[in-house]
Formats: structure tokens, C-alpha cells, sequence
């Protein structure tokens, strides 16, 4: 075993046959700064610094683990292990001091254990492992709506009865390629990661006119970090909603933007109506000519090239400009409320590096399942299990649930599963509590 490594600035990599310098968690700590990223993987201590640019993931998502123990993320994160491992070994600059816990701060070192015995036991039970028969339903379905849209209006015309059930059908449509390129995104559909990056790139820019690239960039940071502020983008919301620690913030320091007293009413004009048509369209392009993905950029045009050339004939432009309005709008609702109830009902604050069991917990609940509800969610009705296995194909939630439950018991940790019409409620009566505390605070400190 080397010596205790010095806290400089930067370490260079471990030369092959060297003993490893040592590490402890005070030195690890200091180099959590823009430019100066470790992180700590099994016990081996990493300087991701120069490295962090060049993450498939994105910088971010890689670097809100700096200073931590990111065992857990590392591997329900990434399908190969072993691949992955060596791009890890040029960074590798010691180890963790024997001494030392694996992980800084509080740490349930038996929950860690179970939840690593748990993970090896879905694999042993084949859950990791893909239903081509379903995937292939979603994806008929799928294009067997947008044929059926298209055929309403070609055979009945452009009247208002077509054209809103045409919309309804679009919008469903949409919501389900949501789902699917959501799926693709976390490799869980194919067995190699290029299958599923291209898959993805398909359903995400040809079906949805998005940036595969740009959803898996900020997707990726809230499962890392869900309902952590400035590291999960769904939940770094104000100035235009106030959800948890924020309400008290805004209070303390008198900031008024916006009534928040009445957030849980206005988030029914600028929430579901505008997220996906207004929010995600220019964070999307933007985040496509800021990043140069010149090939999402083609995707993408060739969804709209594709919609406006088949709907033009009908509509003419001002028609088809508002029919594809009416789609955007429908489809926001669905994803707005669909998405959030399992999130802004929970614990939304900084960063407690807690262990990624606990992490996941507190920041995600579950709705009763049913088969209309795993169909119309996704299977996000699950949310539980999707965060603690993120590469876990969704048709296996319900196969793993039983044994989270027990986990989840056995350590007294909460395991909440809402009726669905309770957690769509959820949603206003958190926000409406965040307000509150908000004009409290705001009024008496």
C-alpha cells in the first residue's frame, strides 16, 4: 500500500505496478470545484477534471458526483462494466485509505449491501433483460396512430369533429413515443447500447421532432440527482414556481417575481399547456445549435418536414399551424401531469448526499398500478423501481416491486403507493403548500 496521497491541486494517473497513494475523505472532499472533479467508484479514487467534457453522459450528470462515493450510479447506469472500466483506468489515481468508509457522511452500510445484493439478484432473475415482443407492440401502435390520424382527416375531411379526434390521437400517439424513446434512452430495449442510441435517435427526431441527445442531457441528471436543485433540471423551476426549500428561501429573502400564494392556479395556464410547446421547443433547438448535434437537428427536421407536408394539403398553413399547436398542448398536459406525480409531492431541496437507495426514496413515490394505468404512464406508475433500476426494461417493475417492498421494510424506509386520481391532486396541493410557506415567510421573517 502506497502513502497517504497529498491534497495538491492534481494528482497524475497511477502508473501500472506503482502501489496506489491513499486517500481520506477530507483530502477527496476539497475537489468538488469547477475543473478540479474526483469521485470515487468501488473504492478506487478517480480525477475526472479533464475528463468530464468527453462523459457520453454529459459533464453534469458526472460531475454532480464529485467528491462522492458514485458506486451505485456507476453501475445501474451502464450496461458493460467491464467497458466502462477502461475508460476509468487512465483516471485512476489511488484508493480509498482502509480506514476509511466507502461512502462520506452517513451511511446505512447494510442497506447499501442489501441494495447491491438485490441488484444481483434481478439479474440472476433475467429482469434486465428485454421483451422484443413488447417493445415491438409499442412501436406498431405507435405508428398505427399516426397513420389513423392522418386517414381521419383523409377520408372525413378537415372539419372540427375529425380534426380533434385526430389531435386526441396524435397527442396519445406522441405521449407513447415519449415513453418509448424514454425506454431506448436507458438502453433497456437492446442488448447493445448502439441499438438503443439509434433507436432512439429514430423515435425521439422522426416521431417527436426532439433531440435524443438533448432529453438524455438533462434525463439523466434527475435520475442521478432527482428533486436536487441545480443538479435535476424538472425541479430548478423558479422564478416561476417555488417547490420545497426554495418557498422558504424566496421568503427569507423577500423575493416576489410572481404571486407564488396563487401558484397552484396559474400553473394551470403556463404549466401544462406550455411545457412541451414553448419550454422544450426552444430548450431543444437551443441546446441543438448551442452543441452542434447537426444530426438531431436532421432528425428533427425531418419530423416537421414530415407532418407539414401531411397535413398541408388539408389545412393550409395557418390550419396545420394550429392543428400542430393543438397536438403540442394536448400532449403537454399529459406529460406534465403524468411525469410530476410521482416527484413534486416529495422531498425537493439541496444536496444531502445521502446513499442511492435513500437518494431515490425520498424523491419518488408509486400510483396503484392497473393495466390502463401501466399503459397511459409508461409504467412510470412504478416510478420506485425505475429509479433504483433505471436499465431495467419496464415490463419487469412489477416483477422486482415485491422484493423493493421487502427491502424497503426491512430498513423502515418509506414505500408510498398513491391511488392515481389522489397523486394527480398531489400535485396542486404541494404547490399550494409551497406558496403558503412561501407568503409565511415572506410576511413574518
Amino acid at each position: 500500500m502506497g502513502g497517504v496521497g497529498e491534497p495538491g491541486p492534481r494528482q497524475g494517473p497511477a502508473q501500472p505496478g506503482a502501489p496506489l497513494p491513499i486517500f481520506c475523505w477530507e483530502q477527496i472532499r476539497a475537489h468538488d470545484q469547477p475543473g478540479d472533479k474526483w469521485l470515487v467508484i468501488e473504492r478506487r479514487v478517480y480525477d475526472i477534471s479533464r475528463w468530464e467534457q468527453r462523459h457520453p453522459g454529459g459533464s453534469r450528470l458526472i460531475g454532480h458526483h464529485g467528491a462522492e462515493d458514485a458506486t451505485d450510479a456507476f453501475r445501474v447506469f451502464h450496461q458493460d462494466l467491464d467497458f466502462v472500466r477502461k475508460f476509468l483506468q487512465p483516471l485512476l489515481i489511488g484508493e480509498l485509505a482502509p480506514e476509511e468508509p466507502s461512502q462520506d457522511g452517513p451511511l446505512n452500510t447494510q442497506l447499501v449491501e442489501d441494495f447491491r445484493a438485490l441488484h444481483q439478484a434481478a439479474e440472476d432473475m433475467k429482469l434486465f433483460d428485454a421483451s422484443p415482443t413488447f417493445f415491438a407492440f409499442l412501436l406498431g401502435h405507435i405508428l398505427a396512430m399516426e397513420v389513423l390520424a392522418w386517414l381521419l382527416i383523409y377520408l372525413l375531411g378537415p372539419g372540427w369533429v375529425p380534426s380533434t379526434l385526430a389531435a386526441f390521437i396524435l397527442a396519445i400517439s406522441q405521449a407513447q413515443s415519449w415513453c418509448l424513446q424514454h425506454d431506448l434512452g436507458h438502453v433497456s430495449v437492446f442488448k447493445k447500447s448502439r441499438w438503443n442510441h439509434v433507436a432512439q435517435k429514430f423515435v425521439m427526431g422522426q416521431l417527436k421532432g426532439f433531440s435524443a441527445h438533448w432529453w438524455n442531457f438533462r434525463h439523466f441528471q434527475h435520475h442521478a440527482k432527482p428533486n436536487i436543485f441545480h443538479k435535476d433540471p424538472d425541479v430548478t423551476v423558479a422564478p416561476f414556481f417555488l417547490l420545497g426549500e426554495s418557498s422558504i428561501e424566496y421568503g427569507k429573502k423577500k423575493r416576489r417575481y410572481l404571486p407564488y400564494n396563487h401558484q397552484h392556479l396559474y400553473f394551470f395556464l403556463i404549466g401544462p399547456p406550455m411545457l412541451i410547446l414553448v419550454n422544450f421547443e426552444v430548450e431543444n433547438l437551443a441546446y441543438m445549435l448551442v452543441c452542434m448535434q447537426w444530426a438531431d437537428l436532421l432528425w428533427a427536421a425531418s419530423f416537421y418536414a414530415r407532418f407539414f407536408l401531411s397535413y398541408l394539403p388539408f389545412y393550409g398553413v395557418p390550419g396545420v399551424l394550429l392543428f400542430f399547436v393543438a397536438v403540442r398542448v394536448l400532449e403537454s398536459h399529459w406529460f406534465v401531469w403524468i411525469t410530476q406525480i410521482n416527484h413534486i409531492p416529495k422531498e425537493i431541496g439541496h444536496e444531502k448526499h445521502r446513499d442511492w437507495v435513500s437518494s431515490q426514496l425520498v424523491a419518488t413515490c408509486n400510483v396503484e398500478p392497473s393495466p390502463f394505468v401501466d399503459w397511459f404512464s409508461g409504467h412510470l406508475d412504478f416510478q420506485i423501481e425505475h429509479h433504483l433500476f433505471p436499465r431495467m426494461p419496464r415490463h419487469n417493475y412489477s416483477r422486482v416491486a415485491p422484493l423493493v417492498k421487502s427491502l424497503c421494510a426491512k430498513h423502515g424506509l418509506s414505500y408510498e403507493v398513491k391511488p392515481f386520481l389522489t397523486a394527480l391532486v398531489d400535485i396542486v396541493r404541494s404547490l399550494k403548500k409551497s406558496g403558503d410557506i412561501w407568503l409565511d415567510t415572506y410576511l413574518h421573517h
